[in-house]
């Protein structure tokens, strides 16, 4: 039973966490785009002086890949965000076409979205045993 001041407990018998946790994890995944869309951004002068130049279609590949990342920052709240977070990274790595460059730092960057995949899985399996700080009296 719940008094006016106390919160009924969620199915799981547990408080809901004191602070959002998913709020947190939606700001680092932001934050990752950012630096994402950065490396692939400054990538361009790279791989013009690497090998034989760069075309303007790896150009305009690389410029559209960075700002759909600057867009993916501010979509973080959305079901969705983290298909489109992924859907990034399956272009990153099809930029080995466009670049082998594009391609390798698609694979490293891939790595961090698996280890944040893990982040996600870990938070949702620690609120639902109510393990966060502020979910217990």
């Amino acid at each position: 039973m719940s008094t006016p001041d106390q919160p009924a407990p969620e199915s799981g018998g547990f408080k809901p966490p004191a602070t959002d946790p998913w709020k947190g994890f939606r700001g680092v995944c932001s934050g990752i785009l950012i630096l994402e869309a950065i490396v692939v951004l400054l990538a361009i002068p790279a791989v013009a002086k690497l090998g034989d130049g760069i075309s303007g279609g790896a150009v305009a590949y690389i410029l559209v890949l960075g700002g759909l990342m600057i867009l993916g920052c501010g979509v973080q709240g959305r079901s969705w965000a983290i298909g489109f977070d992924l859907a990034l990274q399956v272009a990153m790595i099809a930029g080995w076409l466009v670049h082998p460059v594009i391609g390798a730092l698609g694979l490293l960057f891939a790595a961090v979205w698996v280890y944040m995949l893990y982040l996600r899985r870990d938070i949702q399996e620690r609120i639902e045993q109510g393990l966060l700080p502020g979910q217990r009296d």
